[in-house]
């Protein structure tokens, strides 16, 4: 719980993924609007990508494989289809590795400081570490990104803090589809292909007033 937290210090709160732009542009206007858009993203960016690839970096931390953690690391960010996403996972990651160096997990100390750390693989490390099992960690995680979605959306379409918990309770039971679908992913199925959220991620960068990180 304490992982998944809002008041984890990783600035999850800073961005919006694109959601912003697509606000900007209308294709996110209302409540049916904001389920459509964020069902989506969840499944096929999240499921599609980053969960499989947290779930093949739980095993690598259990087995103590590094190479295999940097070569999924490394994987994670080649994949990010924008500057902007591979940006926000990168930063995130590096402050949630500040923070577990901080609380003195041994993995987080080992880290090569010159190598770039995905937000993935940090919280993968921390799950191993704590003896969090593979499913709550990958519903965790999804959790996690829907609530911050649903937070940004609360601010951009608007919402009520009302329509917000609507908006989570209509999409949290995609979190265990999704997660059931992570977990039979195979390696060559994995990535997220989602022309839409790349276009909104890439014009964000250029949005004339943001709310949001860019």
């Amino acid at each position: 719980m304490q992982l998944v937290s809002p008041a984890l210090p990783v600035g999850a709160y800073a961005y919006s993924q694109g959601l912003e732009y697509a606000v900007e542009r209308g294709w996110v206007h209302d409540m049916n609007s904001a389920v459509d858009w964020l069902g989506e993203v969840l499944n096929h960016s999240v499921g599609g990508l980053d969960l499989p690839v947290l779930l093949r970096l739980l095993k690598a931390w259990r087995q103590g494989d590094w190479q295999a953690v940097q070569d999924w690391n490394d994987t994670l960010q080649a994949a990010r289809e924008t500057r902007e996403l591979l940006l926000e996972d990168v930063q995130m990651g590096e402050a949630l590795l500040r923070l577990l160096v901080s609380l003195e997990l041994p993995s987080a100390q080992r880290w090569p400081q010159q190598k770039s750390i995905s937000f993935a693989t940090g919280f993968a490390m921390a799950a191993h570490h704590f003896d969090i099992n593979d499913d709550d960690a990958l519903s965790g995680f999804a959790w996690s990104w829907l609530e911050n979605q649903v937070a940004a959306a609360i601010k951009l379409v608007p919402f009520g803090q009302t329509d917000g918990q609507r908006l989570l309770m209509t999409l949290m039971p995609c979190i265990e589809t999704t997660v059931a679908e992570a977990c039979v992913r195979e390696d060559h199925d994995i990535g997220a292909g989602l022309p839409g959220l790349a276009v909104v991620s890439m014009q964000h960068e250029t949005q004339y007033s943001r709310l949001f990180r860019s």
